[in-house]
């Protein structure tokens, strides 16, 4: 095994955290499709598409690393949301809680003087810098909007994809 047990032990808890995310992203694309917010749910759906590829990613490093996969049980996402605020509120403590879960790996990798584990890594620790701010700039804008003018944020999602 290429990898600590301590570190492999995480990544796999991990890859169910990152799991236990897209179907926490499909739960809250759901609530804006059931808002006819198609474009707050598409961008939700493709959030639970990148987690799912995230869960992908470090299940095969723990796969090329020989360290074998014990993956942990996955919990039900939240069903419902009193409001959409509340629903992007959950998707910004979310991510900042995987920010904390990823510089925890990143501390272990240390700790164990594994290069290549740092190195794979670091690609997660700069995509959460993107994730985290999307989601926060997401939430000031739908306070900005109110519950009552979420098509506001509709444009601001058609601004931003003509913008990338």
């Amino acid at each position: 095994m290429m990898i600590s047990s301590e570190l492999a032990a995480a990544i796999n808890e991990q890859i169910g955290h990152e799991f236990t995310a897209s179907l926490q992203y499909l739960s809250i694309a759901s609530h804006f499709d059931s808002q006819h917010l198609a474009l707050l749910a598409k961008l939700f759906f493709k959030q639970a598409e990148e987690e799912h590829q995230h869960g992908l990613k470090l299940l095969h490093y723990l796969v090329d690393t020989k360290a074998g996969l014990n993956l942990p049980a996955v919990p039900a996402p939240t069903a419902s949301f009193a409001s959409s605020e509340d629903a992007v509120a959950a998707a910004v403590a979310w991510e900042h809680e995987v920010t904390r879960r990823i510089n925890a790996l990143i501390d272990q990798a240390v700790a164990d003087n594994d290069y290549l584990a740092q190195g794979f890594l670091q690609w997660f620790v700069d995509e959460q810098l993107e994730e985290v701010t999307t989601m926060e700039r997401l939430l000031a804008v739908v306070r900005q909007a109110g519950e009552h003018n979420l098509l506001m944020v509709e444009a601001y999602l058609v601004h931003l994809d003509k913008a990338g």
